[in-house]
Formats: structure tokens, sequence, C-alpha cells
């Protein structure tokens, strides 16, 4: 899953980090790349926090939807990829019917960027439903 983040900075050297969909989750570095790599560290955490408590992961939105965001204005914006799904739960297996066609399709798709059926079936319907 990727999430916006906008980062600030007063001296263009430290940066502070926001993540304008996960509430109270921020970050901060001496570098720009270090301010990225802390954040994906609170992005975990505070996942693991919300789906500890019961709650939904939030979809995120997109960055121009916050960037109508006056809070964020002088932000310099980013996306970070987060592996969600160990937040997800427990696999299950289910029975779905599919054309056959588009069953060769996918398989073929999967296989070329070396994922299973699952998995490939699972990261559509994620982007299908962001």
């Amino acid at each position: 899953m990727r999430f916006p983040v906008v980062l600030h900075t007063d001296d263009n050297i430290r940066f502070g980090v926001t993540v304008p969909d996960l509430p109270g989750c921020f970050s901060a570095g001496d570098t720009f790349d270090e301010a990225l790599d802390s954040v994906m560290e609170a992005i975990d955490l505070h996942l693991e926090g919300l789906t500890e408590g019961g709650n939904e992961i939030p979809v995120p939105r997109s960055i121009a939807d916050h960037r109508k965001n006056p809070d964020f204005q002088d932000g310099v914006w980013a996306a970070v990829e987060v592996d969600v799904s160990r937040f997800e739960g427990k696999a299950e297996k289910i029975n779905i019917t599919l054309p056959r066609r588009l069953l060769f399709k996918i398989d073929a798709y999967a296989a070329a960027h070396g994922k299973t059926r699952s998995g490939f079936l699972a990261e559509a319907a994620r982007e299908a439903m962001r």
C-alpha cells in the first residue's frame, strides 16, 4: 500500500514528516532520506497499533486531495510503499469462478511478474478499492 507523506523543513537539512491518512503518525530525520526511512517505521508501528485495537487500515487518499489542506501548503510530497499484508489477518481459502481464458491470462501475468495467482488477485483487489 502506498501512503502519501508530506515533509517539512525549516533549514533544508532536517525534516519532519506527517502521514495525513494516519492522524497522529509522524516522524523526522536529519536528512530527507533518513526522514523517509523513519516514517516507514512510524507507519508500520501505527498500523500495528490500529489493527491490534481492532481498527481497519485506512485507504490512503491521493496527494492531490491532501494538497488542498492548508496545513500542508509548504510541504514536499512523497509516497512510501508499506507492506500491509501482515496486518490483514490469516489467509483464507475461497472458491471463485472465473472464465477459463481470464484465468489463463491471470496466471500468465502473475508468473511473468513473479507472483502467485492469489497474490496477484489480492493486490489487484487492494488497488481497485483505493
